[in-house]
């Protein structure tokens, strides 16, 4: 497989955003079982931008758990998503997302069937929930989604961009007084995760 498409090509480069353009070291082991860094793929992570202007960028994924390592059976489930982008969530999978978020801007109100862990690696975020309770994280401040419906807003001082990293896990259904609380992506544009 070749490089990744390009989803946009309106997509700033991050020196432009003020942040770094990260590279992701995906290590592998000779015919002698000597541990290697794999050329599988460039290190450079592809960066996606989405409708509401925020910046992907799928880091790893798998579709399976326990996961197969054997003849690179992992590196081929994660060059196939770069090619044919996965929902938010992958079912059985996990996914290691980074997101770069304009100044000021505010996703829509959301759900994943997941269980999220989000680390702010740059800038100030808002986490809002629906019933309008907020916290706000700073660089290396963490949240742990646990099927929420949330949103998260940019409140970086000076007019800065802010990133997070996402690691989501595929939980069982929720279920609150007897319904089931599915997706729901408030009208992002993103693949769906479940059919």
């Amino acid at each position: 497989m070749g490089p990744p498409p390009s989803t946009s090509t309106h997509v700033p480069p991050a020196s432009i955003r003020g942040l770094s353009h990260p590279k992701r070291f995906i290590t592998d082991h000779d015919s002698e079982g000597n541990a290697i860094f794999s050329t599988a793929l460039p290190e450079e992570i592809p960066f996606q931008q989405i409708p509401n202007d925020a910046i992907f960028s799928l880091c790893y994924a798998t579709n399976e758990s326990p996961v197969s390592l054997n003849d690179n059976a992992d590196v081929n489930v994660y060059s196939n998503y770069l090619h044919n982008l996965p929902g938010v969530m992958i079912p059985g999978g996990t996914v290691l997302r980074m997101v770069d978020l304009p100044p000021g801007s505010k996703s829509p109100m959301h759900r994943t069937v997941s269980l999220d862990y989000g680390v702010v690696l740059e800038g100030e975020i808002e986490l809002i929930l629906d019933n309008g309770a907020t916290r706000l994280m700073k660089r290396g401040d963490m949240s742990v989604q646990r099927g929420t419906i949330h949103a998260w807003k940019n409140v970086s001082a000076d007019g800065k961009w802010a990133r997070m990293l996402y690691i989501l896990q595929e939980c069982k259904p929720l279920e609150i007084a007897g319904q089931e609380l599915g997706e729901d992506y408030g009208g992002l544009q993103v693949p769906k995760s479940r059919n």
